[in-house]
């Protein structure tokens, strides 16, 4: 077990280099740019075996406890440490983590996207999973953050050197809004470190803040909340989000909602709820209130999107529901009692199935049309997905429905959650605020479902005998044919798994939660539940 996990954060690096290196004689296959794709699948397979080998070998009777673990003395002057552990919170996000990265370089084996070498393609890929895998195992706070910003380059890369239009500006951006938050959230680190004697993470949940003032706890989730509040993101941060999705790759889209946001989301669980608890006490009751905001902020911005004649593109409306997503994730956190928190865990996994599938259809929309745009891919009627490749229109329309919460399917729980954890907040919290911000995220699910019945309604429904493109705001001569290829075979090997754990999510909840109730619980009480 433990070398298991000190494999599955260290072999993505491994694999990243050897993905620069010549391919020996035997392993080319029909050219040098297959074989390194062909690598890329191959590792990530293989860390996503050893992912799982991992869950299978994980005491499920402790899920309170850190298994797998790994404490080895590194910088003796600053008391840190390589110390690796899992436990029932971070084993669903590392599992989701290399369940995507492995689908991803699946999907890009078939289709890779525009761009420089395969060779940089693939080694950005594996660079980026290790540090997205490390970020959940590490339980050092300095480690914590040098795995945080290992992310940063690889994604820049990707998007500028992959993506589509304004992909440069894009990329610019969310460099740029991740890494000042990052240098906030280190000073707020480096506080709690320096003031309690330890960057342990283990340790310093156990003391609870204990050895922390109130005004240290206080800077401390302020700079640090900043940081991740980036990373999530929340609104009114959010705005390099839109951008980057809208220009990255099929497969830069899928790992950054699914993988990189839940990044952000997950140090406010691990760090400021169990470490500086007086201080998240204080700031909750603001948390919440941009939760609630972001949660209609984004359904309203993705409803604007989704209205005829206003050119929407469907990738930047799905980057908006993103922002609304997350809102309940942080309202589940910021109501700091089991039920919110574990809310909020499903939250992340959920919106990390559903998110991504619902970004691997609308990458295979654009590849098939050309153009994301909503009313050129409407056109005057609609544009007859169940009629014109009936498959991929089911597999849309299960996204959008698994996306607005439908009862049975893994969007339901954490909203719900989230939302009960807002009706009867932590002592010491105000209800009836956190009674409105119920309110709103409620008034959320509504709107979330009306932009995503009128995008299916678009999408998939109208006249298949009609000539697509034809619609108000259609550019000239950008009219495809009339006949649409259907799921394509490794489509639908990359899909199928994300459709069935959204089942299984949605009508056994039990599986995530029995991970992560007791880790919630204990967490919450400083280490000694």
């Amino acid at each position: 077990m433990q070398f298991l996990l000190a494999f599955v954060v260290a072999a993505p690096l491994l694999g990243a280099v050897a993905a620069l290196l010549p391919a020996p004689p035997g392993l080319k296959g029909k050219s040098p740019e297959q074989a390194v794709l062909r690598h890329g699948v191959t590792v990530t397979g293989v860390i996503l075996a050893a992912a799982i080998a991992l869950a299978l070998g994980f005491d499920h009777d402790a899920p309170a406890r850190f298994q797998a673990t790994t404490d080895i003395s590194w910088i003796q002057a600053l008391n840190v440490r390589i110390h690796l552990g899992i436990d029932g919170i971070s084993l669903p996000l590392l599992l989701m983590t290399a369940l995507l990265f492995f689908l991803c370089a699946l999907y890009s084996y078939f289709k890779l996207p525009e761009g420089p070498s395969p060779k940089a393609f693939v080694a950005l890929l594996l660079v980026l999973e290790s540090g997205t895998l490390a970020t959940f195992a590490v339980l050092d706070l300095l480690l914590f953050f040098l795995a945080f910003e290992m992310v940063l380059i690889p994604m820049y890369f990707l998007i500028a050197r992959w993506g589509g239009a304004q992909r440069q500006a894009a990329a610019w951006k969310f460099i740029l809004y991740t890494l000042l938050g990052s240098v906030v959230m280190l000073l707020g680190l480096l506080l709690i470190g320096l003031n309690s004697g330890t960057f342990d993470m283990v340790a310093l949940a156990s003391d609870n803040g204990r050895e922390l003032t109130h005004t240290t706890q206080l800077l401390a989730v302020l700079a640090i909340g900043l940081g991740l509040a980036v990373k999530t993101p929340m609104w009114p941060l959010h705005s390099w989000l839109p951008d980057a999705h809208t220009a990255a790759p099929t497969v830069g889209s899928v790992l950054l909602a699914g993988v990189l946001l839940k990044m952000g989301t997950y140090g406010f669980v691990r760090i400021l709820l169990p470490i500086t608890p007086d201080g998240m006490a204080t700031f909750a009751p603001y948390l919440g209130a941009f939760a609630a905001v972001g949660i209609v902020y984004g359904s309203l911005a993705c409803l604007s999107l989704a209205r005829k004649g206003n050119k929407g593109d469907l990738k930047r409306l799905i980057a908006y529901s993103s922002v609304g997503h997350m809102g309940f994730v942080l309202l589940g956190i910021a109501s700091m009692t089991p039920t919110g928190v574990n809310g909020a865990l499903f939250a992340n996994i959920a919106h990390g199935l559903i998110t991504g599938l619902l970004f691997f259809l609308v990458g295979a929309l654009k590849d098939r049309y050309g153009t994301a745009d909503l009313d050129t891919l409407a056109g005057a009627t609609g544009a007859a997905l169940y009629g014109r490749a009936p498959r991929l229109g089911a597999f849309l329309a299960f996204a959008a429905v698994a996306s607005l919460g439908l009862p049975g399917l893994a969007g339901f729980w954490g909203e719900m959650l989230a939302l009960f954890g807002a009706f009867d907040p932590a002592q010491g919290l105000p209800r009836p605020a956190f009674l409105t911000y119920m309110a709103f995220g409620a008034f959320g699910t509504l709107l979330t479902a009306a932009y995503l019945l009128i995008v299916v309604r678009r999408v998939c429904m109208g006249d298949p005998k009609a000539r697509p493109g034809h619609g108000a705001g259609a550019p000239a001569g950008s009219v495809p044919a009339l006949e649409l290829a259907d799921i394509q075979h490794y489509e639908f090997a990359a899909w199928t798994p994300l459709v069935a754990l959204t089942v299984l999510a949605g009508l056994w909840p039990a599986v995530l939660l029995g991970l992560t109730d007791p880790a919630v619980q204990k967490l919450l009480a400083g280490g000694n539940a």
